[in-house]
């Protein structure tokens, strides 16, 4: 073998020992970088797991602050709501109230304004008959016509009430005022037109008992007409306030019964008089019973009362019975319940003073003293047409006569008979506030024929609160 040949296969023999050992150097190299990557390739997974850790915590806190913060709206939005809902509560609630007894007041402010011819004479200076229509002041005979304008404020009302529970009851408390009736004082109209208060009605109410100054029991007010005038139908109306002890039951539904022990006061003509006298000397009270029906939105009632007259002169009694019932409605009719028929019928003897502001005595007067009731009958009917929105009219009339016992001759200028008949327009231009205008026609009639008129035009104005 040459020396070359042999030298060539020592190169291959050393490379085959050498190869191997460097393919197993490489090799291990390449774990080595591997493995560095795979540490920080894990590293990094490890700061993105915490970086992911820490970016779920901070979106869960940012949730639960962002749950906290609506909850707090919705709190602070509950809590206003709630406030809301008590203030407008506060303000829809009738009255207010202070401890356990809620108050409230109310009334209206009324201005009349009448122009009014009489064809017999004239009224006198601050007469009541100016002001409303008051029968007996119209003036009779054959005296001048005269004319006359007056213009008042006094028919503004106002009242308060008190309530309070008792187990579970209420008692309350009430008392209405205006300033009519009272005879202005001297002057009146000539700088201030002042005019005291006058005491209207004024009691105490437990569950079914009232004890006070009220409307009589013998009276329904609930018929009485819309009217510019203070009453309107004065001759034909049962109009009266006193003191009472009264009891209502209902007796079924729409069905009620009310007694009444009522203040006693004796009014008397005396034989060939004019004027009358009122007596302090009654020792028992009026019994007075009242039924009213309830149909729909019509009513109706039947009051009877029975009294005793009694007088005592110069130290001698005298004594007489007294009786009286009354028939009352309203019937509603027409689309939307806007029309009404109103109406009041009352007969009896001795019950003058609840007629007509007491157009006719009680009772007539001996010269020694005895007493014999007056017989009395009443009437008024009013139909109320509601024209459409807020405008609507009535038209009323109104009756009284009285028959004076036989023997007992009063005076010639006793009253006798009294009639009148009206027509009014009203409009309501806003929500409680009421403009109206009247035609009225009166007339006054005494025993012996003797009779006097009225003609009057009254404009009215009423804001209620």
């Amino acid at each position: 073998m040459s020396m070359n040949r042999r030298l060539s296969c020592a190169l291959l023999a050393a490379s085959g020992l050498v190869a191997p050992q460097f393919a197993m150097a490489a090799t291990t190299e390449r774990e080595a970088a591997l493995e560095a990557r795979l540490e920080a390739l894990e590293a990094q997974m490890q700061q993105l797991r915490a970086d992911l850790a820490q970016a779920r915590e901070a979106q869960a806190n940012d949730k639960a602050q962002a749950e906290q913060a609506i909850a707090a709206v919705s709190t602070q939005n509950t809590e206003v709501a709630t406030k809301v809902a008590a203030v407008e509560k506060e303000q829809k609630k009738d009255g207010f109230t202070v401890g356990s007894t809620t108050f409230k007041m109310g009334g209206f402010v009324k201005v009349n304004a009448t122009a009014t011819r009489y064809d017999s004479g004239e009224v006198g200076t601050a007469s009541l008959g100016e002001e409303f229509y008051y029968p007996q002041q119209i003036p009779i005979g054959n005296g001048p016509a005269s004319e006359d304008f007056t213009a008042t404020a006094r028919q503004t009302r106002l009242w308060f009430s008190g309530s309070a529970p008792v187990g579970d009851k209420e008692i309350k408390g009430y008392v209405e005022f205006d300033f009519a009736i009272s005879t202005a004082p001297a002057g009146a109209q000539r700088a201030t037109n002042p005019y005291a208060p006058n005491l209207r009605r004024a009691f105490i109410q437990y569950d079914k008992w009232l004890i006070g100054q009220e409307w009589s029991t013998f009276e329904n007010v609930a018929v009485l007409p819309e009217t510019t005038d203070f009453v309107g139908t004065t001759e034909g109306t049962v109009f009266n306030r006193q003191p009472m002890i009264r009891y209502t039951t209902k007796l079924k539904p729409g069905l009620a019964l009310a007694l009444a022990l009522e203040n006693p006061e004796t009014e008397a003509i005396a034989v060939a008089g004019n004027s009358f006298t009122d007596y302090d000397d009654d020792i028992l009270p009026d019994f007075v019973a009242r039924l009213d029906l309830a149909s729909g939105k019509s009513s109706f009632s039947l009051a009877g009362v029975a009294r005793q007259l009694r007088t005592q002169v110069a130290g001698d009694t005298n004594t007489a019975f007294g009786w009286g019932v009354s028939g009352a409605g309203k019937i509603v009719f027409g689309p939307g319940g806007r029309h009404d028929l109103r109406f009041m019928a009352t007969y009896g003897q001795g019950v003058g003073r609840y007629l007509g502001l007491g157009y006719v005595a009680d009772a007539a007067q001996s010269a020694d003293g005895s007493l014999e009731a007056v017989e009395n009958l009443a009437a008024f009917a009013a139909l109320k047409l509601g024209l459409g929105g807020t405008v609507r009219s009535t038209i009323m009339g109104s009756y009284q006569t009285a028959y004076y016992p036989d023997g007992f001759l009063v005076g010639t200028l006793a009253n006798k008979t009294a009639w009148s008949a009206a027509a009014n327009l009203f409009w309501s231009p806003a929500s409680r506030f009421d403009v109206g205008v009247e035609y009225r026609h009166g007339v006054r009639e005494t025993v012996s024929g003797v009779d006097g008129a009225l003609d009057r035009m009254e404009f009215a104005a009423k804001y209620s609160f």
